[in-house]
């Protein structure tokens, strides 16, 4: 984890907030409620490096999405983008 990136978590976030391991690259905020918010395509993305895109996506939402962590369990969105 970058520096800036610790000292942005450590600044919006609580000693009970959910980080995921490997997917630092896929934050994109904190709520004001201290759950990190990820972005789903990204981490989609990061999964289908090792396997397909459907496995990826299934992967995702079960074991990702699915696991319900408690009351800080991270928010994840699926960012709007322009197409050029």
């Amino acid at each position: 984890m970058n520096d800036n990136l610790k000292d942005f978590i450590e600044l919006y976030a609580d000693d009970e907030t959910i980080k995921l391991d490997g997917y630092n690259h896929c934050i994109i905020g904190i709520d004001t409620n201290q759950k990190i918010i990820y972005d789903a395509n990204k981490i989609i993305e990061t999964l289908a490096s090792d396997m397909t895109t459907e496995e990826a996506v299934e992967y995702f939402y079960y074991n990702i999405e699915g696991s319900k962590l408690g009351e800080f369990n991270p928010i994840y969105v699926f960012k709007y983008e322009e197409i050029q």
